[in-house]
């Protein structure tokens, strides 16, 4: 327990400082936009209506949705950018955050400060053309300081969610507080799924509490405390974006999903890469439509996928090859089509596979997916997140007319508890998971061939291709680390007792490289 909050300790100033910088520039954002949509919707009644309808359709959209749609269509306009002037930019991270927490900001603001300006009492705004006022002297020292306590209100309510929402910026590759919760809840590590909890709801009160004070000095008039409130915030952000100056550049991207055996890969590769003379940051919890398109767009100089998921997601094949011919078809696809470079399999498979509880599948007779088949109108399944949107389920059920009572969708870490605890008969396994062998499970069969291989390759980025320290690194990686070995990695992060940190047990799966290969 204290070597997890040590970690989760060392780690705070990193993610805080990002995670405010973020914050506060998509609140700076939204506030300029806000306030523009503002003004011209007290000021025509046709523009006010497809305002507040577009702010409040931006909050029906689910905010983990939003920040992944962001992604794709930056990537285009990067490279559409990249076409046309030959100066692209990076759409991974920081810019697809911006810009969704920014429109999740604006409904707060808009609908207080349209509300703040119409419900001014007529007579002071009658007053104010009767003194002459001009229509935008009337706006800055009439009407905007009269609605400035509600408008505050607002701010500070998109402020809290703007914080909230930061969290789920890591799937697009955006370091904030959501790396502790992302990263925690995939490894069972509940103090650093709380640590990340606790440091977005203290940094949201104290910003809730410093932009109230800025509210009440507005309704009391009061110069010197709102001073005192913009000053606070400043020095705060101003502090809390120390650490992002600190660091050294860093030469390469590593880049990696969100489940433990990708943990402990990506901390394998910068350890090399570092011993090797280069300096590594990790950009972790990818999607893998995301990191993927991050490789190939450059923002990202190297991760391991799995050639199934290549196979069938990115080239959108459905015939299922033979290995051996599906990689070499991968390789020569990968350098034509988006010049990465497959530098090779790391020796192991992380395939797809059905998986029961040993001794409920011996007490139906049950050791092959065709055996299952049988048996499945009166069983239930559990898949991963993603696994009944993925061709190998369509592949699975065409081969063997899979139809199952009830499915379900979980987590993976509550898949397998799922399994165990009899809350459903049949999961979709991955077969270099070491929960496989302890919670005694056992993997079906397949005999038609159903399933692709899913062979773990490192990929390179088209700029790295030719990089000496990158493959000085890595190149060692190249088939030394057989399936029994990576499943021993994975079961030391994933068991429920005395669990390592993916870094730990980057460092010991190296040693065992090093051990075997003397």
């Amino acid at each position: 327990m204290n070597d997890r909050f040590a970690n989760a300790w060392a780690l705070l100033p990193g993610y805080l400082s990002q995670h405010v910088v973020l914050s506060a520039a998509a609140m700076a954002l939204g506030l300029v936009v806000s306030l523009a949509l503002v003004v011209a919707a007290v000021r025509s009644a046709r523009v006010r209506w497809p305002v507040l309808a577009f702010a409040s359709l931006i909050q029906t959209v689910p905010s983990l949705a939003l920040l992944a749609l962001f992604y794709p269509l930056l990537l285009a306009l990067s490279g559409l950018a990249d076409g046309v002037f030959g100066v692209g930019f990076s759409a991974l991270g920081f810019l697809p955050s911006l810009l969704a927490l920014a429109l999740y900001s604006m409904l707060p603001v808009i609908r207080n400060g349209v509300a703040g300006i119409l419900n001014i009492d007529p007579a002071v705004i009658e007053a104010a053309r009767g003194v002459g006022m001009t229509d935008w002297q009337r706006l800055w020292r009439v009407e905007l300081p009269l609605a400035a306590p509600l408008l505050m209100a607002g701010i500070r309510t998109a402020a809290v969610w703007v914080i909230g929402t930061a969290t789920l910026s890591t799937p697009v590759g955006q370091v904030s507080l959501g790396n502790y919760i992302f990263s925690g809840l995939q490894l069972q590590d509940w103090v650093s799924v709380l640590f990340g909890c606790i440091a977005a709801a203290v940094l949201a009160l104290v910003v809730d509490q410093l932009l109230g004070v800025i509210e009440t000095g507005l309704a009391r008039r009061s110069r010197p405390r709102v001073a005192a409130g913009v000053a606070a915030l400043a020095v705060g952000i101003a502090v809390a974006a120390l650490p992002l100056g600190r660091g050294a550049a860093a030469s390469y991207v590593v880049g990696g999903k969100n489940f433990s055996e990708q943990f402990i890969l990506v901390d394998l590769m910068t350890a090399r890469i570092a011993e090797a003379g280069g300096a590594a940051v990790q950009r972790t919890g990818l999607g893998s439509a995301v990191v993927f398109a991050a490789l190939a767009s450059g923002d990202i100089d190297v991760y391991v996928d799995y050639s199934g998921t290549l196979w069938a997601n990115v080239m959108r094949r459905t015939d299922v090859p033979r290995r051996e011919p599906m990689l070499e078809e991968l390789r020569a696809w990968l350098a034509e089509e988006h010049g990465v470079v497959m530098l090779g399999s790391l020796g192991f498979e992380n395939a797809y596979g059905l998986a029961m509880r040993r001794d409920r599948a011996e007490q139906l007779g049950i050791a092959t997916i065709a055996d299952l088949a049988a048996h499945a109108s009166e069983l239930s399944m559990g898949g991963d997140l993603e696994f009944f949107s993925r061709p190998e389920w369509a592949a699975l059920r065409s081969a063997y007319g899979l139809a199952f009572a009830s499915r379900r969708e979980f987590e993976p870490t509550f898949m397998y508890r799922a399994v165990e605890g009899g809350e459903v008969d049949v999961i979709s396994a991955f077969t270099s998971d070491g929960r496989i062998a302890a919670n005694d499970l056992l993997v079906l069969a397949d005999p038609a061939g159903a399933i692709l291989p899913y062979d773990a390759i490192v990929l390179i980025a088209r700029k790295r291709a030719n990089d000496d320290v990158l493959r000085r690194a890595l190149a060692p990686l190249i088939g030394a680390i057989p399936l029994a070995l990576m499943q021993e990695a994975n079961y030391r992060v994933d068991r429920e007792r005395d669990k390592e940190t993916p870094a730990a047990t980057a460092r010991w799966l190296e040693n065992e490289i090093a051990a075997r290969g003397n």
